[in-house]
């Protein structure tokens, strides 16, 4: 009940007890007790609850500021953190360089950052217990290990144990693209949606699903994988030890590396190969329709895999979107198996305070237990 309120309230006793197929004496009993802890209140009366009936209803909706949760997504150069209410709208946001990648690093900067954060203005940390990480590669969300995270390179590190240890808070740990996901699905376009897909472009190449209202994971955890679907046999060497991924064509270090090799330019950044592309150089052009050409026909076996209602695409690849796009969508409508390319795909640029938002969902739907 709670999870209904969270993700679609305010709502009233009626329409909550129709949506769960509960009576409203049971939606009754059950909120009570949130009421009386503060994470429920009732809103002034504004509909009656049926035909005929005298008394108009009380909406039940969240205590936004009952609670604050804690999320930081870690990149290779930084860490970005961000306070979030029950309803994970964003209070506070904070940015923080690293000068290395090791864990240690890493974990005295995050307790840094976490401190930061909570001790500045708004008095968050008396209401704040929990922490959500979110960190590219293989996460086992279960126990809170860093599996393998490829632009890391840390393997196996028991990242959400040894994260509370220093923040002294309850800590969660998902993949970042799934944790942002999650937040999609609670709070963004996936509301009210049964299933949905989220693609990500940028370093690494990822996807999120949502099939039958939950986040799907897989046996291994490892679900989604989209950046490591076979592109090219003959493609370049991924870092996952296959060749010709979509990752290994369509990410950004793939793009630069492309780019290098295809100007004799050995300093070109992302940067500089996105201003040649748009100024009209053909090599550069070529390398960029290429990785749309690549992003494409794994969201297609995404379509075709599981068929979603609606594909979200972002990243912050986004930013050389319009050299994917055209590539993108005709290798989509290529690759889409019958009805499934008619599935909308929608262009949704999120800045990583948006990850790290998504992280600080993961740790509230932890503390649901949904």
């Amino acid at each position: 009940m709670f999870t209904a309120v969270l993700t679609e309230g305010p709502i009233s006793r009626v329409a909550l007890a129709r949506r769960l197929d509960l009576s409203s004496a049971a939606v009754t009993k059950a909120a009570r007790p949130l009421i009386e802890m503060g994470y429920l209140e009732e809103l002034a009366a504004t509909e009656r609850t049926g035909p005929g009936a005298g008394r108009p209803a009380s909406p039940l909706a969240i205590r936004a500021d009952r609670e604050f949760f804690v999320g930081v997504k870690i990149t290779r150069d930084e860490l970005i953190g961000v306070v979030c209410d029950l309803r994970a709208e964003v209070r506070a946001s904070a940015h923080r360089r690293l000068a290395a990648t090791d864990v240690d690093h890493v974990l005295t900067e995050l307790g840094e950052l976490v401190d930061d954060l909570l001790d500045g203005p708004g008095d968050y940390r008396s209401r704040t217990r929990r922490l959500g990480v979110a960190i590219s590669g293989d996460v086992d969300h279960s126990t809170a290990q860093v599996r393998y995270s490829p632009f890391l390179r840390w393997r196996d590190v028991p990242l959400g144990e040894r994260a509370g240890k220093i923040t002294g808070l309850t800590t969660s740990v998902e993949n970042d693209v799934k944790a942002l996901t999650t937040a999609e699905q609670w709070f963004g376009e996936g509301v009210g949606v049964d299933s949905f897909a989220l693609v990500t472009v940028g370093a690494g190449i990822g996807c999120g699903l949502i099939v039958n209202g939950r986040l799907v994971s897989g046996s291994h955890g490892v679900a989604g994988e989209i950046g490591h679907i076979g592109f090219d046999v003959d493609g370049p060497e991924c870092h996952c030890g296959s060749r010709g991924c979509v990752e290994a064509v369509a990410g950004a270090d793939a793009i630069v590396r492309q780019a290098r090799e295809g100007t004799g330019r050995p300093e070109l950044t992302f940067e500089d190969a996105v201003t040649l592309a748009r100024s009209g150089d053909a090599a550069v052009g070529a390398v960029f329709a290429r990785a749309g050409t690549a992003i494409g026909a794994g969201i297609a076996a995404v379509a075709n895999l599981v068929g979603p209602a609606r594909i979200v695409v972002s990243g912050e690849g986004l930013s050389a979107y319009d050299l994917f796009e055209p590539h993108i969508r005709a290798s989509f409508q290529r690759q889409a198996f019958g009805a499934a390319a008619d599935c909308p795909l929608s262009i949704r640029a999120l800045p990583f305070e948006q990850w790290a938002r998504g992280a600080a969902t993961v740790s509230i739907k932890d503390l649901v237990g949904s």
